[in-house]
């Protein structure tokens, strides 16, 4: 068993930290109070092959694996949790399914500049009446001609409010339930039917636009169906199994930033004539934190590496997702209670580590929602 990055893997992950303390983590503070969009970073992580690590090359990705994928998305989320879950979305609830089901052409046409980072993309599951049950989703997609005209409001869809490419899910025939569910690829940019709804106003990952996407009477042309008729329901299966990997990792970088910040502050913070670290109560809130997130890389590693080979992962990455989420979390909060008064004020960053970590515990997923898969696959393990 070798815990030991390939050189490769190492490269990237060198690569992309050197770019993250250089030019993302200096403006992650602006990037969160202006709520900006970062296209730049966005546009230079395409130039570095990291918004399609393990997309194939022909068709605009790096050609990489999921274990280098893991390793750069914890570098970029420890400089900013926002760039992260951008990144993951390109990736994972995107490109995964597009490079999953999508047939040659569907690959050739709307991976590329995706994976290249030169637009972004986003996947459309959630409704106001329809998140962690996701099977009782009411947008409709009725097959007419050539084309499906699709009527529904997605909500809380990460990349909505800049993404040019969609992967929604719809039902074409409610009768059979999730059954009936579909997967089709949407140019968001050229639909006629399709509107951008309300931009939501959230507490933490604030340069991430997370949008209402409405469809009335929207045209789709019938082609860019993904897989065949009745297969939605499983694709949506296996691309949160995929996803769950990056939110995982947008996790533990947020961590990794909580206890960075941490562990200098705590070095410079003098209290009773010497720094807050001589103290062994903050000793041990540094040690707890940065033991619990070494596992959680691990974990996120070895859900990555059984993606790679081939070998059933759904449990791992819902262990991984959840467990990080949580100890990132966790994290965060020790690291507010390090900072003292300080953590709570916008000045540093503490707070906005603790902002950002709590919804990694809530999309692609509760957390309460990965217990409930982690025991259906114990208790089919017996």
């Amino acid at each position: 068993m070798n815990f030991a990055p390939t050189e490769e893997q190492q490269m990237v992950k060198d690569m992309v930290a050197r770019y993250v303390d250089e030019s993302i983590k200096p403006i992650a503070g602006e990037l969160d109070h202006t709520h900006r969009h970062p296209e730049e970073i966005c546009r230079k992580l395409g130039e570095m092959g990291i918004m399609g690590v393990a997309i194939p090359t022909e068709y605009g990705g790096a050609g990489m694996d999921n274990v280098t994928y893991v390793l750069a998305m914890i570098e970029i989320s420890r400089g900013c949790g926002s760039c992260g879950v951008i990144t993951s979305v390109n990736n994972s609830l995107y490109g995964f399914p597009v490079n999953a089901f999508g047939t040659e052409e569907q690959k050739l046409k709307f991976l590329p500049p995706v994976s290249g980072g030169k637009v972004e993309g986003c996947y459309a599951l959630t409704e106001a009446g329809a998140g962690s049950d996701a099977g009782s989703l009411r947008c409709r997609a009725e097959l007419k001609g050539d084309k499906y005209i699709v009527n529904g409001v997605k909500k809380f869809i990460t990349n909505g409010n800049v993404a040019h490419y969609c992967v929604p899910a719809a039902n074409e025939n409610p009768d059979k339930g999730y059954k009936g569910m579909i997967t089709l690829i949407v140019d968001l940019k050229n639909t006629p039917g399709f509107s951008l709804g309300a931009i939501e106003d959230k507490m933490g990952i604030l340069a991430s636009g997370t949008a209402e996407l409405v469809f009335e009477d929207a045209e789709v042309p019938a082609e860019n169906l993904l897989g065949t008729p009745g297969q939605g329901f499983k694709q949506m299966l296996m691309g949160l199994d995929a996803g769950r990997i990056g939110i995982g990792s947008q996790a533990c970088g947020i961590g990794y930033a909580a206890l960075e910040d941490a562990l200098k502050y705590s070095q410079e913070r003098v209290q009773f004539g010497k720094p807050i670290i001589s103290f062994q109560a903050i000793q041990w809130k540094l040690a707890d934190m940065a033991t619990e997130l070494k596992a959680a890389e691990l974990m996120l590693l070895n859900a990555a590496w059984r993606e790679d080979n081939g070998l059933d992962y759904e449990k791992e990455s819902a262990m991984a997702k959840m467990y990080a989420s949580d100890v990132a979390m966790r994290a965060a909060i020790e690291g507010v209670q390090i900072f003292g008064g300080y953590g709570y004020c916008r000045e540093y960053p503490a707070e906005r580590h603790m902002r950002d970590a709590k919804i990694c515990q809530i999309y692609e997923g509760t957390n309460e929602v990965q217990r409930m898969v982690i025991a259906r696959k114990l208790m089919g393990a017996r």
